[in-house]
């Protein structure tokens, strides 16, 4: 369970960090240049219909066509849809209530505009994933217009208290809509759960009317960006503390809890202090040491993280230590150690997708179960969708997890310039606003009206292009002027600031 929620807002990203007992356990980030894109809900075109694949690629305007598969496809056929292709319904006869077993081709064809919501972003050369099963997300509730469901979250697991919660919704909620209770709402009462059902309902009537003036492809609905969907998502009673460095995101926070959640206001606090949010708790480090290969056991053991295409490899291994006499307890606990650091890098780093995990091998069964016990443990607090598999005689652990968007390292780093892509380092973005942030810390503390910052020629083509505008805010921040000066020789990470009068 998390305790402290941190934010670190800036005009070119925002970062946030889920803090459990001072340590980092999960990270996000969002840039202008990088929008997330989960949530938000667009009026698409067919553009290839496959039955091979019972699947159709739809373009909503994106960079690449969002993959809608047929499970995620007969919600188009919902009577909510029918102003959208109710000539194509009527020429296959098809009925209002949800069909089933049909293929794709049945659904949808080629050229037909629909209503489609992102599921899944787009990750490496893969678009975005989609669904016409639509759903909206309040405080308390999610809304699905075209589901008549009831769902109530699954950590409320006594069966007496869901039924409950489930009457109360059956009672409160119009005839035919489906919605999801969240975990946050368990003690909340009918006068809040009513405030929610009206707020979406509109927001639904909203969003179809703006989508019969539309034309495909168009965005018709943006979710919160990714500071107010933190707080919605996570800032319960069992938080300590919010605290944002940024005075206008922190007054941004008090308005939305004065309106959502007053009773949680006062844990909402601004962060004004020389010494950055992130370096005052240690999390700079936290979030570089999340892109590093090896990361090291406080036992002098290590575990390896090495991505690949299809899944992802991590490897245990002893390192340093060695048990004093018995190899066999040597073995185990760092296999036991290792246990804890791999479910929280899993999180922190937003690894998806399947997970080969190659424990040292132990022989005994006894130990081998514990082991299994210990791992499923430590990662039921992971609010992705998780399967593992048992413990095998190889000492391997398969597991798959959800993944909905990219990776750490996929939004941190780019392919190497210098290995040809066999290896990863920090996107030429990253390094940018490394400087932003160098500059912020010091410009109180170093005089002068002047700063000269040398950089390698691909890191100058992004400040002066790209991040034109965040050097210009910057130079109004500081009050300063910045002259940057492209070295060839500067490796693409390095980089000198020079403070002058």
């Amino acid at each position: 369970m998390f305790t402290d929620i941190l934010i670190n807002a800036t005009t070119y990203e925002n970062r946030i960090a889920l803090m459990e007992n001072g340590s980092l356990r999960e990270f996000y980030i969002d840039r202008p240049a990088q929008k997330g894109l989960i949530g938000n809900i667009y009026l698409g075109r067919v553009v290839r219909v496959l039955p091979g694949i019972d699947a159709a690629f739809i373009d909503i305007g994106l960079e690449r066509t969002g993959f809608l598969y047929v499970d995620e496809a007969v919600y188009a056929l919902a009577d909510s849809y029918r102003h959208l292709h109710s000539e194509y319904q009527k020429q296959l006869g098809l009925p209002g209530e949800f069909p089933h077993g049909l293929t794709i081709d049945k659904i949808v064809r080629e050229g037909q505009e629909i209503l489609v919501q992102i599921a899944k972003e787009p990750i490496g050369s893969k678009g975005a994933r989609l669904t016409c099963n639509i759903t909206l997300p309040c405080r308390n509730l999610v809304y699905m217009p075209l589901t008549d469901h009831i769902g109530i979250s699954r950590k409320i697991e006594d069966e007496a208290t869901r039924q409950l919660l489930r009457d109360r919704i059956e009672e409160l909620r119009p005839p035919g809509a489906g919605f999801i209770m969240r975990t946050v709402a368990e003690n909340t009462c009918n006068e809040e759960l009513e405030a929610d059902m009206e707020f979406l309902l509109l927001l639904w009537d909203e969003i179809l009317a703006k989508s019969k003036k539309a034309g495909a492809p168009d965005r018709i609905y943006k979710d919160l960006d990714i500071i107010l969907r933190t707080v919605r998502d996570f800032f319960t009673d069992n938080i300590n503390e919010v605290v944002a460095d940024n005075r206008e995101v922190y007054e941004q926070l008090v308005s939305y809890a004065k309106s959502f959640i007053p009773h949680l206001e006062n844990k909402i606090s601004h962060y004004n202090d020389d010494v950055p949010l992130f370096e005052r708790y240690g999390i700079e480090a936290d979030i570089n040491s999340a892109l590093d290969k090896k990361v090291w056991l406080r036992s002098g053991g290590y575990i390896v993280i090495e991505p690949t295409e299809a899944l992802t490899v991590i490897d245990v291994n002893t390192g340093r230590y060695v048990h004093a006499s018995d190899l066999a307890a040597t073995i185990f606990r760092t296999n036991m150690e290792a246990v804890q650091e791999i479910a929280r890098q899993l999180r922190l780093r937003n690894i998806g997708g399947i997970i080969i995990i190659d424990f040292i091998d132990m022989e005994s069964e006894e130990e081998r179960q514990e082991l299994s016990r210990a791992f499923e443990e430590a990662m039921s607090e992971d609010k992705s969708k998780i399967n593992i598999l048992k413990l095998s005689e190889f000492g391997l652990v398969q597991m798959t997890r959800k993944r909905l968007s990219e990776s750490i390292t996929q939004m941190m780093c780019e392919p190497c310039c210098y290995c040809g892509g066999d290896g990863m380092l920090k996107s030429r973005r990253t390094i940018s606003h490394e400087i932003f942030r160098k500059i912020s810390r010091d410009a109180r503390k170093i005089g002068g009206s002047h700063v000269t910052i040398k950089v390698n020629p691909k890191i100058a083509d992004m400040l002066l292009h790209e991040e034109t505008h965040s050097i210009r805010h910057l130079e109004i921040e500081t009050g300063k002027r910045f002259t940057i000066v492209p070295v060839p020789e500067l490796h693409v990470k390095r980089y000198d600031i020079s403070w002058n009068q």
